[in-house]
């Protein structure tokens, strides 16, 4: 694959080695990089995102339930029971950017498809006893939002506000230990995507949940604990709010828990070992550089670290410039 003189120029000042751009089919050879280049962002628009597979269905509701706005990245299908979402997990919108307590993960595409789709009920039923998520569900998803991005309890696996903690990026988000990408918070900016009248995003027990005010536009009525409320037809729905529980506050439909876990839900694979937090390290930019290539920058006392990484097929690349410009290239296989 040939690169533009301006994307590899944007490469060579992220630090990128030849080793990486080899990997990532990038021809270093034809170019002479010129080490005053600044990089720039190319965050790729929606129009630009190839489909992941082809829906065999899609829904007579999709429309209504927000995710017709992200055709080609999102793809849905259905039977009785299940909405079926695919994705890859990856948003368009600036990612990690602001985090300043990094466990040093990044985003990865996952493999939402086929048998590892996201299901979302099409006829919740409200529960008898709802599941709170102030003590549980403290594993795996409780909501997708309509860009196909999963969305956890606001509380981290020990229970802490992750927002409060200082682990969200600028849009609510960042990367789990199989790095892959998921928000904490309601992705309010979605309203402004899908419409007020449109859901931004689906608690996985079926029930809706919409941005900062009602769907015909009128304000926010009373939430309940949960954060949501019934409508003047008796339909229940969740909102999304700046303040915590942020999104869903639990379950208020029926829904099986397991290992702390609504089930079922999709799998991530990691492809590598976990990482430990980075002591002071706060993630200052990231770049997608077309090709399933990515650059991350974070800073520790002013001075700037990058992980570039790239993905080709089932091999993953990443290559780490240290904060004394040292690099190391780590390779891995995907299984399966």
């Amino acid at each position: 694959m040939k690169i533009s003189r301006r994307d590899f120029l944007r490469l060579s000042a992220l630090g990128l080695g030849s080793a990486l751009i080899t990997a990532c089919g990038m021809d270093e050879a034809l170019l002479t990089p010129d080490p005053t280049a600044q990089p720039t962002h190319t965050h790729l628009p929606p129009t630009q995102v190839p489909p992941l597979a082809t829906a065999t269905s899609p829904s007579e509701v999709l429309h209504s339930m927000g995710f017709d706005a992200f055709e080609g990245k999102v793809n849905t299908y259905q039977d009785e029971q299940y909405l079926y979402v695919e994705s890859d997990g990856m948003p368009n919108h600036p990612l990690m950017i602001g985090i300043k307590s990094w466990q040093q993960q990044v985003p990865l595409p996952q493999f939402y498809t086929g048998n590892n789709a996201w299901r979302i009920l099409l006829n919740p039923v409200i529960a008898d006893n709802p599941v709170s998520v102030k003590t549980n569900l403290y594993r795996g998803a409780i909501a997708l939002a309509a860009n196909g991005v999963p969305i956890f309890n606001a509380l981290n696996n020990r229970g802490d506000d992750a927002y409060l903690a200082g682990e969200l990026d600028e849009y609510g988000g960042h990367s789990g230990r199989a790095d892959d990408y998921h928000y904490h918070v309601a992705p309010l900016h979605l309203q402004d995507i899908v419409g007020v009248n449109s859901p931004i995003a689906f608690a996985l027990d079926g029930f809706p949940i919409y941005g900062a005010t009602e769907p015909d536009g009128s304000p926010m009525m009373t939430l309940d604990e949960f954060n949501g409320h019934f409508d003047a037809n008796g339909l229940y729905h969740y909102h999304g709010t700046n303040t915590y529980p942020y999104i869903n506050g639990g379950m208020r439909g029926i829904v099986t828990v397991q290992n702390e876990q609504i089930e079922p839900q999709p799998r991530t694979q990691p492809i590598r070992p976990h990482l430990q937090p980075l002591k002071g390290a706060i993630i200052t930019d990231f770049q997608e550089l077309g090709n399933e290539s990515y650059s991350l920058e974070y800073q520790i006392d002013g001075k700037k670290a990058y992980v570039n990484y790239c993905v080709s097929g089932n091999t993953y690349t990443f290559e780490f410039l240290d904060l004394a410009g040292n690099r190391t290239i780590e390779t891995y296989n995907r299984k399966g």
